[in-house]
């Protein structure tokens, strides 16, 4: 059944993403996709989706979508702030982390997250988006991806081919988030004082506004070079934690630069990068240093953690 909503706010940043774009890094295109992996999953589990579906993400504050034809099954998930005005001019006060029906006239507004930057928007069945390189992940600085490797647009019409096979779902859980950020030790390590070293992992940093899908600048203690702030480039990859010139480290994030040219002092590991991209400017962290071994078993915690909470979806009460 094909069904069609339209875009009557497109929120401040709003875009199609998946999994990612892989194997296109040599090319010179990362593979972005979800920023928050866990939250991305959880959406399309609470239509019945397989996790691969693409879905919207949104940042700060969220889309106000108007149904204008057919029924659709619908999830949001985050520590999102939402509204549902039925056509009955009902207003629903939204239940993060759960899915509902939307019918023709009704209007669904993504009001903001609360403490938090990312959430996500799914549909049962899948949005009638093309693929671009096998990946429906918008990369919007190379204008690569679906609806033209754009934002969502006021006014926009967007199709979704529903299914509508599931009942309501929701899932009742404690998203706290932890403000130490456990990392493993760059490659560059030689290129930093010991007293750079140490400090790093003693002090804490504060998120800059200046952040985004590319990386987070954080702002603190300064840190010092030995020598040069220079190496040759190489590849890069999210969580990657480098230091310019000025001595100020940045987080490189999803939409990374492919290829980078300063020290690497820490990279964040798999496990806490979910909770890292949902701090807000502002927010205060703290960085762990971890061995290999103890991410990898950090990494198996977290799979554990989200086939847990996926299992805990139950039935939403009618």
């Amino acid at each position: 059944m094909m069904s069609t909503f339209s875009i009557e706010r497109p929120g401040i940043h709003s875009t199609f993403q998946d999994k990612g774009r892989f194997g296109l890094q040599h090319l010179g295109v990362v593979a972005g996709g979800c920023m928050d992996s866990f939250l991305s999953d959880l959406a399309n589990k609470l239509v019945g989706n397989d996790i691969y579906q693409p879905l919207v993400e949104f940042a700060h504050q969220g889309p106000q979508i108007k149904m204008i034809s057919g029924k659709v099954h619908v999830s949001i998930t985050g520590n999102i702030k939402f509204e549902i005005k039925k056509n009955n001019k009902k207003i629903i006060e939204g239940i993060p982390n759960s899915s509902f029906y939307l019918e023709e006239g009704d209007l669904l507004d993504v009001i903001a997250t609360k403490k938090s930057i990312y959430g996500y928007l799914a549909v049962e069945g899948c949005f009638d988006l093309e693929k671009i390189n096998n990946s429906f992940s918008t990369l919007l600085k190379a204008k690569i991806g679906p609806n033209g490797g754009r934002k969502l647009f006021i006014n926009q019409k967007i199709n979704v081919n529903s299914t509508i096979a599931n009942n309501n779902k929701k899932l009742l859980s404690n998203f706290d988030k932890v403000n130490e950020i456990r990392v493993l030790p760059g490659k560059q390590l030689n290129y930093f004082s010991d007293k750079s070293l140490k400090d790093f992992y003693l002090e804490k940093y504060k998120i800059s506004n200046n952040t985004d899908r590319m990386g987070a600048r954080l702002e603190g203690n300064k840190l010092e070079h030995l020598s040069s702030f220079n190496i040759p480039s190489e590849g890069i990859a999210k969580g990657s934690i480098q230091v310019p010139g000025d001595g100020q480290a940045i987080v490189l994030l999803n939409d990374h630069p492919t290829v980078g040219g300063y020290p690497k002092i820490a990279h964040i590991i798999t496990a806490d990068y979910d909770n890292f991209v949902q701090k807000q400017p502002g927010s205060e962290v703290t960085f762990k240093e971890v061995s290999l071994k103890e991410a990898e078993i950090a990494f198996d915690k977290y799979l554990s953690y989200k086939k847990k909470q996926q299992s805990l979806i139950s039935n939403a009460n009618e």
